[in-house]
């Protein structure tokens, strides 16, 4: 049977970030609610000339080489925050990265759950064509207002996923449990860039879905929490994951649960200093365990819980590779978080105003704040204008 994972992980997040510490003093809110209580300490911030388009296309640049180019067959975009009803951002992908024609791009939605989606789809199309590489990218800004209680969880990045048959990092297993349901948690609507959610439900939902997958998990493969080396979550903000995590400890005996928690801290790394990339955030945890910890193994097996609101779950498994750590880009992806600009409460509010409108108007974005291998400097005609730089 034919091997097929991830064979590569890019990251793009935008070169701004704001101190979370900073915001709450000017929230007139006690720091520790943000650093403790939600678990965040620094947040990535979007200028206009940045949207999933552009992070998109930076988080794929850093997984694409000249060899591979010419083998893909499928690219997915996975967003919430897609940048046109209609036509698909990964065409606008496919045209910055300078890909061939003979490939299909589409984009997919389910909110967070977006990036699995593309995923298993991805799987399921090398699967039928075990020659060909399919592109997932796992992009989007979260964006709930100034001021609002969401704030602390907005966020921005992405994340790029090549799958192959034979990878280099990951084994994905056919082992997923998941499940779906209509319900009004989080969601919207079409005339606004900005979210609606009913956090506590939220949550529940969360982790009844999170409780409910699990279940299945288990049921159906046989499966415990010895049987991995570590567990990764969906981080909308790193205390929600921490609560899911901590719903099932018990289940395991006090050396599994020590060497969970450990790992749980370090997949939540890289989210502490960025924030919420949505279809992206679970993938963003993967990257950081796969990071920070050098005790993990080829033949460690990694759990995977995604949840988008709407609601969809699903938990699934990947094994590590003989020779993944040479896949990955830490020393990349710690200049990269280093090299960001950091911007005062003040300059963020700001930042966070100037945005393309929700109308036929032209638009041009701030060329103080263009920075990246990509940018949108604006709107000419309803048509946005995209740059290499």
């Amino acid at each position: 049977m034919t091997t097929i994972g991830i064979d590569a992980l890019g990251l793009a997040t935008p070169a701004f970030d704001v101190d979370l510490t900073e915001l709450a003093q000017a929230r007139g809110v006690a720091p520790a609610k943000f650093t403790i209580g939600i678990g965040q300490d620094v947040q990535a911030v979007a200028p206009s000339s940045q949207d999933a388009v552009t992070l998109g296309a930076a988080a794929a640049l850093e997984v694409l080489t000249p060899a591979n180019r010419a083998a893909i067959g499928l690219v997915v975009l996975a967003t919430e925050t897609g940048v046109d009803a209609s036509k698909a951002g990964a065409l606008y992908i496919q045209a910055l990265l300078d890909l061939p024609a003979n490939l299909r791009a589409v984009e997919l939605k389910e909110a967070c759950y977006g990036g699995t989606a593309g995923l298993m789809l991805a799987r399921d199309y090398v699967a039928a064509h075990p020659q060909r590489t399919a592109l997932v990218i796992a992009s989007d800004i979260a964006r709930y207002g100034l001021a609002t209680p969401g704030e602390v969880t907005q966020g921005a990045g992405a994340i790029a996923m090549l799958v192959t048959a034979a990878p280099r990092l990951l084994a994905l297993a056919d082992d997923s449990a998941y499940r779906s349901q209509s319900i009004m948690d989080f969601w919207r609507p079409v005339y606004t860039d900005t979210a609606l959610a009913r956090g506590k439900y939220s949550t529940e939902q969360y982790l009844k879905f999170f409780a409910d997958c699990w279940a299945d998990y288990q049921a159906a493969t046989g499966r415990t929490l010895a049987d991995f080396a570590g567990l990764t979550f969906h981080l909308p903000y790193t205390k929600m994951g921490l609560k899911a995590l901590r719903s099932v400890l018990p289940q395991a005996a006090a050396a599994d649960q020590e060497r969970l928690q450990q790992r749980f801290d370090l997949s939540t790394q890289y989210s502490r200093q960025i924030g919420n990339l949505y279809t992206g955030s679970l993938y963003l945890s993967l990257v950081s365990l796969l990071e920070h910890d050098m005790t993990l193994q080829a033949g460690d097996r990694i759990g995977l819980f995604s949840y988008g609101s709407g609601a969809v779950g699903e938990f699934f498994s990947a094994t590590l590779v003989p020779g993944f750590a040479s896949q990955l880009h830490r020393a990349d992806h710690e200049a990269l978080l280093a090299a960001r600009r950091r911007l005062s409460v003040a300059e963020y509010e700001r930042v966070f105003t100037d945005k393309v409108p929700y109308a036929a108007a032209d638009y041009q974005a701030d060329p103080a704040y263009f920075a990246g291998p990509f940018v949108l400097t604006g709107v000419t005609n309803q048509e946005r204008q995209y740059q290499a730089r």
